[in-house]
């Protein structure tokens, strides 16, 4: 078993640290320019002008676009870093900007496009080489390469452009045969077994539970879903030694699988229906005539190789796991992508350290799939190569994720639980694709170079929807509340907490009104033995709920126009552990119509409250008799009566009486006067509310402390 001659020289992923800069300035260069032939090489496989400007499949553009579209990724994304300062050709960059995201199977885009012709686009790229070219040579470096480094920029070219080569690949695959060629240097594995009675059995090996940490550590460049951290505790479990094969889901396929709608759920039945699928999408011929079939491959239609593991979507992969957890009568399903870690931890090194890769990998070996018993890797094989396994996890940012600002739409899009991660890489997976940390994800139904191999586990996941919340008073509020201080102000809740914690003696049951997304109530968690946090907004209730569940939580705030930033909150990022949050009951309620609880509470605060409520004077009756004696209420506001909110004859001051001022401040001195005593002299507390990157709101609200008598 040895390479193939002519496969392109492989290509390992640069380290960001080093001893020289002008090494690291060569290597940069180096790696730039083999990413930029191995791409203009995969286009000799198209043969007729029709594969370059005919859509491949409809939730994507001909791969004219693509080919256009790793060159303007350059110019655009060095514009937007201000590392150039004039555009080749603004036409095309934007045309050719942005892709189509695989949207649902039946979300077609029937938008036609002018096009412009292959010479134009390849003196374009001509020209675009030119550009990076004297970027690299003339840029500063220092080392290591950080995120804000132009050359951090370079290198997301370069993977950003490995991505497409593996992606339009697929395309290719999906284009009529007659319309591409197969070339020597993408040359197909020679080894097959072309009777399905010869392919070896699978069988379920055991695997050891342990703790897994997720997350990069190495010194290579990464997307932003990559970083941050992760730790996992997975439970032993068995995985498929082998991946399934052609042969192995032959027999789900002659077991009527694709027809029996109980080995499929919701969004699979509904992708059956669209697309009449009934046997894997490149499998070619009639599944009734298994002897007859053929295997589609990138270039050209071969007899069925039945030892290559089958290339299906996520959708059929979990079927059949569902039909094969019928047969052997244990829980069946596809691996977690901890569980692919703990595998993966068998296979020693990563791809920078290869001198030749232990599996199919890196275009190191052949331009297809081979066999599924060829690479040994531990007890396993294919742990890593040959074709992307599917797993359970739908993708999410790590703790501590953060949103790359040059390409904040990266990864966001998918955090949707509508995108399911493939992990382990294919034969084209070079660059980042073919590091241990990668994580790519598709939608459930879309193709590409994948496979799976299936775990008889305990482990539960679910694709369940987490998409970024852009109603834009539940972000503003989890700004406020969670996100960085501005202008060197301290956090409003954690201020106010701090300044009534020195009064109150009995710490049993806080009452934090009008709480808000949660977080004095979090606060106050930290001193007292029990917190109820109460709303009218059943929404923001519902997300201070999702943040103690220990999920996290994603919003998006506006920068300016129609431009934003990407925030994900998780508890423990403020300081505020899982038994802490425990302590705290959210409940919704309205503070004009108070169900009683005589002496319940030995704190209330109510914060940004009174001058929203439309009877304020009726909330401050009801709530004195719930106050324990000796409790302290803790009122806090910027007095900024509105009447949408309270009419003019409710507002407890900030109005005329008999022809003299009544400030707020004073109407309530005079209303708590009969049950309170006012033990602190009344106090500004200042807080900031971002509106956008630039535009803020800095307002002094008044605290006063009461004590109940």
């Amino acid at each position: 078993m040895t390479p193939a001659d002519s496969l392109p020289e492989p290509t390992r992923t640069l380290y960001l640290s080093g001893e020289s800069s002008d090494e690291k300035r060569q290597q940069l260069l180096n790696y730039f320019n083999q990413t930029w032939a191995l791409y203009e090489s995969l286009f000799s496989c198209l043969s007729d002008p029709q594969a370059w400007y005919t859509k491949a499949i409809p939730l994507r553009h001909p791969l004219i676009f693509y080919y256009g579209h790793t060159a303007t990724f350059y110019i655009n994304k060095l514009i937007a870093g201000q590392l150039i300062d004039k555009r080749l050709d603004a036409h095309i960059e934007a045309m050719m900007a942005i892709g189509v995201d695989e949207m649902s199977w039946d979300d077609l885009d029937d938008t036609h496009y002018a096009w412009p012709d292959i010479a134009q686009l390849r003196d374009y790229r001509a020209q675009v080489k030119g550009v990076i070219t004297e970027v690299i040579r003339t840029m500063p470096l220092e080392l290591p390469i950080g995120w804000n480094s132009p050359a951090w920029v370079i290198l997301m070219g370069i993977e950003h452009e490995r991505i497409h080569l593996e992606t339009s690949s697929v395309l290719i695959r999906q284009l009529p045969v007659e319309w591409v060629q197969p070339q020597p240097h993408w040359p197909v594995c020679p080894r097959a077994r072309h009777r399905y009675q010869d392919v070896p059995k699978n069988q379920l090996l055991p695997v050891t539970g342990g703790r897994v940490t997720l997350g990069k550590t190495d010194d290579t460049y990464g997307w932003d879903n990559e970083y941050g951290r992760q730790v996992h505790d997975v439970s032993e479990f068995q995985a498929s030694e082998m991946l399934v094969s052609n042969a192995e889901f032959l027999h789900f396929v002659q077991d009527n699988g694709y027809q029996n709608a109980c080995w499929w759920d919701d969004e699979g039945q509904g992708w059956l229906a669209f697309s009449q699928a009934i046997m894997p999408t490149f499998w070619v011929g009639q599944p009734e005539q298994p002897d007859t079939l053929k295997l589609r491959l990138m270039a050209e239609e071969v007899v069925m190789a039945w030892d290559w593991p089958v290339e299906v979507n996520q959708l059929e992969a979990a079927a059949f796991c569902r039909w094969k957890s019928a047969q052997i009568g244990q829980s069946v399903q596809l691996p977690g992508e901890a569980e692919w870690y703990r595998l993966r931890e068998a296979v020693p090194g990563d791809q920078p350290e290869w001198q030749r890769p232990p599996g199919n990998i890196n275009l190191s070996w052949w331009a297809s799939p081979c066999p599924v018993d060829t690479f040994r890797q531990d007890k396993f094989y294919d742990l890593v190569g040959n074709v992307w396994q599917w797993t359970t996890t739908p993708i999410n940012g790590f703790e501590g994720f953060n949103v790359h600002p040059l390409y904040d739409d990266f990864s966001t899009p998918t955090f949707d639980g509508k995108h399911a991660l493939i992990k382990g890489g294919s034969w084209i997976s070079t660059g980042n694709e073919a590091l241990k940390s990668a994580r790519y994800a598709f939608r459930r139904h879309f193709f590409q170079h994948a496979g799976f191999r299936y775990v008889v586990s305990k482990h539960k996941e679910s694709m369940t929807l987490n998409p970024y919340e852009t109603d834009a008073m539940v972000s503003q509020y989890l700004e406020f509340q969670y996100g960085p201080e501005y202008f060197s102000i301290a956090n409003y809740a954690r201020q106010l907490v701090e300044i009534a914690l020195p009064h109150v003696k009995q710490r049993g049951h806080a009452l934090d009104i009008g709480c808000a997304t949660g977080r004095a109530s979090f606060e106050l968690a930290r001193y007292f033995e029990q917190v109820t946090g109460m709303d009218y907004s059943a929404r923001f209730i519902d997300v201070a709920l999702q943040l103690v569940s220990g999920d996290d939580f994603r919003y998006v705030i506006p920068t300016e126009g129609e431009l934003v930033e990407y925030r994900q909150l998780r508890l423990k990022e403020v300081g505020i552990d899982r038994i802490t949050a425990g302590k705290v009951q959210f409940v919704q309620g309205d503070a004009c119509n108070l169900k009683p609880q005589p002496k319940r509470y030995d704190f209330v605060l109510a914060a940004n409250l009174l001058d929203r409520l439309r009877q304020p004077l009726r909330f401050l009756h009801d709530i004195t008799p719930m106050i324990q004696s000796g409790g302290i209420l803790l009122i806090s506001s910027p007095w900024t009566w509105l009447e949408e909110y309270t009419e003019r004859n409710q507002w407890l001051g900030g109005v005329r009486e008999n022809g003299e001022a009544l400030s707020s401040y004073q109407a309530l001195q005079r209303f708590m006067a009969a049950e309170f005593e006012e033990i602190a002299p009344a106090q500004d507390v200042p807080f900031v509310i971002r509106e956008t990157a630039r535009k803020y709101q800095h307002t002094l609200a008044q605290a006063s402390l009461w004590r109940k008598r």
